[in-house]
């Protein structure tokens, strides 16, 4: 998932690499925490032994806690949106239909054509198995919602079609406060009262507002450093923090981490966050290596499902059972997601930007999606 530069901001020296990596792996924990949808029967995984999923040894963190990589991913959006767009948006620079158009510009052609996609195929593995797979609600007024983007918003009775695509959905209402609110101020006091707010409250959207807020506080602390005096001891005692706090938590949950799940992650993913900001060199071809995993991560999430559903139906027209715990039809399945990923970006998501934006931003609004830095 990748968010643009402003066209009207300069670039700064600062890539974000770090967290280009990181939005990576949570994508990458993403794919594998989805893995055991080839083992549904309608919404439920039957006779699914965890023990034996490939790399289940290796990989049982991604298996067991890879939902943990959406609330991630929302901290991840908030740093960005906070690192590129708070000044401009405080200041007028970036007026209201820009701002929506660079999001539109992004999110919704892959997302509409995700959408069409499943659309398709689902009532093809409805007359085959007499069940959808994984998301039921497939019928006229949930694919409306997900037409707007408003696929959970609270009017749904279930995900459906492209199901993973409910967590852009909730982050949408976001977007739309976030831009509001920095009309008003731009002060990270702000952020404290959202964030204190949302951990009164309970459900996704709450968790989406406080993780995308206090994202927003790190990029704000990143940004505030930089002509600190003590710069170098603040970044220490991140540092330090990040190490230490996994350890406290074990010990005062008494290894029950999950029972305290909210709360650990919102405090130590913008310590992350904050670290991984820094400024970091890279060869060159490493930086290019890096940037495009970045890439990859909003085609890799939208993809991931509606390739599993053409492997299941593939499977059940052969009237094959799938291998699930080989792990050859794992590494293909993650492979074949990855490469799909990477040209969807390359030859369908950055040219339907640019030309998207081109044509409703014009002019001169429209600069190339490979010189905006880091998106989501």
């Amino acid at each position: 998932m990748r968010f643009e530069m402003s066209p009207t901001s300069p670039v700064p020296a600062n890539k974000l690499l770090g967290l280009e990596v990181l939005r990576f792996l949570t994508a990458f924990a993403i794919l594998v925490f989805h893995y055991p949808h080839f083992a549904f029967v309608a919404d439920k995984a039957v006779d699914l032994v965890k023990d034996r999923l490939p790399l289940y040894g290796l990989l049982h963190m991604f298996y067991d806690a890879g939902v943990y990589g959406v609330w991630i991913f929302w901290c991840i959006s908030g740093f960005i949106f906070f690192w590129k767009y708070r000044d401009a948006i405080a200041d007028r620079s970036v007026s209201g239909w820009k701002f929506f158009v660079l999001r539109f510009s992004r999110l919704y052609p892959l997302h509409f054509v995700t959408l069409l996609l499943v659309a398709i195929l689902q009532p093809v593995y409805f007359g085959l198995n007499g069940y959808f797979f994984v998301y039921q609600d497939n019928d006229l007024w949930h694919f409306l919602l997900q037409l707007f983007m408003a696929s959970n918003w609270g009017f749904q009775y279930g995900n459906s079609f492209d199901g993973p695509i409910w967590s852009i959905s909730v982050e949408v209402l976001v977007y739309i406060l976030f831009f509001l609110m920095l009309l008003a101020t731009r002060s990270w006091l702000l952020n404290l009262v959202v964030i204190a707010a949302c951990v009164t409250s309970s459900g996704q959207v709450a968790y989406c507002f406080a993780f995308f807020y206090i994202g927003g506080l790190a990029a704000i602390a990143r940004r505030a450093i930089a002509t600190a005096t003590f710069s170098r001891a603040i970044e220490g005692g991140a540092g330090l923090a990040v190490v230490m706090l996994p350890f406290l938590a074990w010990r005062f949950t008494h290894g029950q981490l999950e029972q305290a799940d909210f709360p650990l992650l919102l405090t130590y993913t913008p310590i992350v966050l904050f670290c991984l900001s820094r400024d970091i060199a890279m060869p060159a071809p490493i930086q290019k290596m890096v940037e495009a995993a970045g890439n990859m991560t909003y085609s890799s999430y939208l993809l991931h499902f509606p390739i599993q559903l053409m492997i299941m139906l593939g499977f059940a027209i052969i009237r094959a059972p799938i291998p699930l715990y080989d792990g050859t039809f794992f590494g293909l399945y993650l492979a074949t997601t990855l490469l799909a990923s990477y040209f969807t970006y390359r030859y369908f998501e950055a040219p339907a930007q640019n030309l998207i934006r081109d044509l409703l931003l014009r002019p001169n609004a429209a600069a190339p999606v490979t010189a905006l830095g880091l998106t989501k």
